[in-house]
């Protein structure tokens, strides 16, 4: 959910959840020192607004907080090349950044094929690399998005906050498909 770093240093002081959060900025290295300060456990900044990326994996991995780096749909996953060893999570954007609420912006139709492939050179690499998947998870596409090596799945307004159903129908839904792409019953 989108928040402010003031939110953010609020949460922190009334919980003491593990904050993962995705920065969608281009001036990386201000967020990544705010979010230290703020004591997050996992920090993700894209790829395609960071001129340093070593260094601030580097930066927020010597701070004691996962490392993730985010990739834009038409992104190559050849960026990952030598930094995928130094990262946590990898999270693919399904959909543009910045068009969420743009209910005509679709889930790019290569997605299920991005997941597959990234878990394959995590797999080749023999690395325990996260793949995050956001934007459009659905309860038609978590299936298939999780056959094909997902690890984390950023729910939305087509899964988990999905209208005329209560949160708790929603959650059981989402898991009901997580256990069908786990168990390879994807339709």
């Amino acid at each position: 959910m989108p928040v402010g770093i003031e939110t953010l240093k609020e949460l922190r002081t009334i919980t003491d959840m593990n904050f993962d959060v995705h920065i969608m900025a281009n001036n990386n290295e201000f967020f990544i020192e705010e979010m230290i300060k703020i004591g997050v456990q996992q920090i993700t900044f894209h790829i395609e607004s960071s001129t340093h990326i070593d260094r601030h994996i580097q930066l927020i991995r010597k701070n004691g907080i996962k490392a993730g780096v985010a990739l834009n749909p038409a992104t190559s996953l050849s960026v990952l090349d030598y930094v995928l060893p130094e990262c946590d999570t990898v999270l693919l954007m399904l959909i543009n950044p910045g068009f969420a609420t743009d209910k005509n912006e679709q889930k790019v139709s290569y997605a299920t094929q991005k997941v597959k492939d990234l878990s394959k050179l995590i797999q080749t690499r023999q690395l325990n690399t996260n793949i995050e998947v956001d934007g459009r998870v659905s309860l038609e596409s978590i299936p298939d998005l999780v056959s094909a090596g997902a690890d984390i799945l950023v729910a939305g307004s087509t899964s988990l906050f999905l209208k005329g159903h209560s949160l708790g129908e929603n959650k059981k839904m989402v898991e009901k498909a997580i256990e069908e792409g786990l168990s390879g019953e994807v339709k």
